[in-house]
């Protein structure tokens, strides 16, 4: 007996050695078990920097009484069962739901004390944003090209072969060639992935200089937040601005918008964390999607060159790649634009069921912030509805 009490003891030591040991190679493992998957608070222990309002804002449209018929509006949710729209909210915890048209907010629900003015994480929404700045930054000539290698600009990781053919296209596309583990595949290999890491880390850079080659750049699509945290140090190092000064002097105080958003960096001073990090309120991030309905314009001034707009929401001849939903949405520089059906609608998504959607044909704006939210792709058969216009679901959905 006293010799087994004696291995146990050893063990239950050896145990948390190693995990002592472990917390000492990896500190950010300590965050990943402490907050495991992010919500729409954990941004709160990351440092933060300001992106400040508009000096004058902008209003939509309020009409003294809203379209309640939404509320029974069947749509489909992420197991193809036909529900009302009321439900569908309801299931996916959505906590706000805004629909705009013309300017005009025609419907709009919320949950658990929110409101249009809570600022909240859209997740991978972020990677939209980062999107808009590129192309306002290739305007400004801050950066000469996408097909500029990304050394040019981060010269630190030239010590890194792996980076040594990687251009700006390649990230933006997302085909950067770089390794990245998803969270994909049960609680152990979500503790150990790189998506866990990239979001809890305090040093990105020093997880960027280290990372490997696993595909030729250009060549294999994987989605991944390494290639627009590349590209947000890139608007730093050609800008000579953090992303936040860039964001608030390029688009944020020219839009119109109410409140502040802020970008969520990896340490004080560090890197910001394009990939998953934006904070913002619903009402303003409507705005981000007036923006490109109006093809990068306010107030008749020209904020995002309409054809970086035409570009990032149109794939051409390209072969999309990737096919997500019923809809068939292409990843595109950094945007989700549907392949299927009576098309021209796109889509800023982040994880948890966050949502810009925008579509041109019916001038419709539609935000969502949700705990978990209730899947499938409801935004198409809501636009059309108010709009008049047909539409179904492909057969066999």
């Amino acid at each position: 007996m006293k010799t087994f009490k004696k291995i146990l003891l050893i063990l239950i030591y050896s145990f948390f050695l190693l995990l002592f040991a472990l917390f000492l190679w990896k500190p950010y493992l300590l965050k990943v078990l402490r907050y495991r998957t992010p919500n729409a608070e954990t941004y709160k222990t990351f440092p933060q920097e300001v992106a400040h309002k508009s000096d004058s804002a902008f209003h939509f449209v309020r009409p003294a009484k809203q379209r309640s018929d939404l509320d029974t509006l069947h749509v489909l949710d992420g197991d193809n069962q036909s529900i009302p729209l009321k439900t569908y909210l309801k299931n996916g915890k959505i906590n706000v739901f805004i629909v705009i048209r013309n300017d005009s907010v025609l419907y709009e629900r919320y949950n658990k004390g929110y409101s249009d003015s809570t600022l909240s994480t859209i997740f991978s929404g972020a990677k939209s944003m980062i999107s808009i700045m590129i192309g306002q930054a290739l305007a400004d000539q801050s950066i000469k090209s996408l097909n500029d290698k990304v050394t040019k600009y981060i010269p630190e990781l030239k010590s890194n072969p792996a980076f040594e053919q990687i251009t700006l296209k390649n990230l933006l596309d997302m085909k950067s060639g770089l390794e990245f583990q998803d969270a994909l595949g049960g609680i152990v290999k979500a503790f150990f992935s790189d998506e866990a890491k990239y979001y809890y880390t305090d040093d990105m850079k020093a997880q960027l200089m280290k990372v490997k080659l696993v595909n030729k750049p250009g060549t294999v699509w994987v989605y991944k937040s390494i290639d627009p945290i590349l590209l947000g140090w890139v608007l730093k190092k050609a800008t000579g601005k953090s992303v936040a000064k860039y964001f608030e002097g390029n688009v944020w105080k020219k839009i119109g918008t109410q409140y502040n958003a802020t970008w969520g960096l990896d340490q004080i001073d560090g890197l910001t964390n394009t990939a998953s990090r934006f904070q913002v309120t619903a009402i303003d991030f409507a705005k981000i999607g007036r923006l490109y309905l109006n093809k990068g314009r306010y107030n008749a001034k020209q904020i995002v060159p309409e054809n970086w707009v035409n570009q990032s929401i149109n794939i051409g001849a390209e072969k999309p790649a990737s096919a997500k939903g019923w809809q068939k949405s292409a990843h595109h520089y950094l945007w989700w634009i549907p392949q299927e059906g009576d098309k021209g609608d796109y889509a800023a998504e982040g994880m948890l069921g966050q949502r810009l959607y925008i579509d041109p044909k019916t001038n419709t704006i539609i935000v969502q912030f949700a705990d978990h939210g209730a899947g499938n792709y409801p935004y198409r058969k809501i636009s059309r509805y108010l709009s008049g216009l047909p539409f179904s679901y492909p057969k066999g959905k």
